[in-house]
């Protein structure tokens, strides 16, 4: 493999190829990595400690221009900048995340966690009573429905709605998801329809406030003064697409993952003391959020290589948690791995807000499918997400191999 062939834009590496191959010799080779788009590029990190060091100086490397490529890319601003969790610098952040952060409390997560394992066990009993399915589709989705259903207080229905709407905002370039208006416009016609969805939400809990999510951001106060409503609907949006968007890509890695490596499959039944260790390496393993991306504020150098303030650089957490000097064995799956420093999350005070909900949400997947002894195999083809953000498999056929 050669720089020539290697485009972390192109999205039939994703779909059809072997990203990890291509970030295997970008680490090797050139771990600072200019990729050339049409018109611009970026910059791609791919080695583990660059990837934190650049988490852990959030002065040099910022998050207000966007942390996704795409949409504001080499535009001046983000529109959410300053006022989204994710797309804010200090002093912002540090006040945001302290708001969004209630929500993210005992109470919430205890009521999370009963919907995720009812929602969940209601899936499976009907999937391993049919044989199987498309895990992706049938069970999946149920992860972040019981999640939402407690953060938004709002029903099943409506919980798997916004899935819907996330998804296709995530997916708008995948042919599954694109109207026949064109990508640009699939994504704009998204973030409209849930933007109106959470306004509508907001209006509710102005009349009627509750313990969920919206309301606590109604109820925030910064220095005295009232969250503005561009803040509280940017915010429930975040967690909204955060929330609703990376555990079930993750539940469909895991479940692949346990198929493809048979042995390990086995070790987690037979010990299920290894649940704590295994569900960090699942998230290792499979980092379903590929990137997240920073700009610089000044010129720095990496590994020698100079790079201009105002540039847009990706943090690539996928190669990062398969890099050999941070991970012995990196290409191994092992259950049993300690210690186990993974980035999937992030890191320090960029940290997902989520990662106790998501670590919450695959514990619970975990626990079933030992509880209930299910095994997998796949019956067909696996169709993948058509994003270099997102590693995500949208249909994943397998049948029951085994369960008590």
């Amino acid at each position: 493999m050669s720089t020539a062939v290697i485009d972390l834009d192109d999205l039939d590496l994703f779909v059809s190829g072997d990203p990890h191959a291509a970030w295997a010799w970008l680490r090797e080779h050139e771990p600072v990595y200019w990729n050339a788009t049409p018109g611009g590029g970026y910059w791609a990190l791919t080695r583990y400690a660059d990837v934190a060091a650049v988490y852990l100086d959030p002065v040099t490397f910022s998050s207000k221009y966007g942390t996704v490529l795409g949409g504001s890319y080499r535009s001046a601003s983000d529109t959410a900048s300053g006022q989204m969790l994710i797309c804010s610098d200090a002093p912002e952040h540090r006040l945001l995340r302290q708001h969004v952060h209630k929500a993210f409390g005992p109470r919430l997560m205890e009521q999370a966690a009963g919907y995720v394992r009812q929602y969940l066990s209601d899936a499976l009993d009907g999937f391993a009573a049919a044989r199987g399915g498309d895990f992706a589709v049938d069970i999946a989705p149920q992860l972040p429905a019981g999640l939402l259903a407690a953060m938004f207080g709002i029903g099943r229905g409506d919980a798997l709605h916004l899935l819907q709407l996330t998804r296709t905002m995530i997916g708008f370039r995948d042919e599954e998801y694109v109207s026949d208006n064109g990508e640009s416009m699939t994504l704009v016609g998204a973030q409209v329809e849930i933007f109106d969805f959470l306004a509508e939400l907001l209006g509710q809990r102005r009349r009627d406030p509750g313990e969920d999510l919206v309301s606590i951001l109604l109820a925030a106060r910064t220095n005295g003064r009232e969250l503005s409503e561009s803040q509280i609907l940017y915010n429930a949006l975040n967690v909204a697409v955060g929330g609703n968007e990376t555990t079930p890509f993750t539940a469909s890695a895991i479940v692949e993952a346990l198929i493809r490596y048979p042995d390990e499959e086995r070790r987690l039944h037979a010990d299920p003391a290894l649940l704590s260790t295994a569900v960090d390496e699942l998230f290792r393993w499979t980092s379903t959020n590929a990137y997240v991306r920073r700009t610089t504020t000044r010129d720095v150098t990496v590994r020698g290589v100079r790079i201009p303030a105002g540039e847009a650089l990706t943090l690539w957490n996928s190669s990062a948690n398969r890099d050999d000097e941070q991970f012995p064995h990196a290409d191994r799956l092992d259950l049993g791995r300690t210690p186990n420093h993974h980035v999937a999350f992030g890191v320090a005070n960029h940290r997902c807000i989520g990662m106790a909900a998501a670590r919450m949400e695959i514990t619970v997947l975990v626990e079933e499918l030992v509880r209930r002894g299910l095994r997998f195999a796949l019956t067909g083809g696996i169709e993948r997400l058509a994003s270099n953000f997102m590693l995500g498999i949208k249909h994943l056929p397998v049948e029951v191999a085994g369960q008590r």
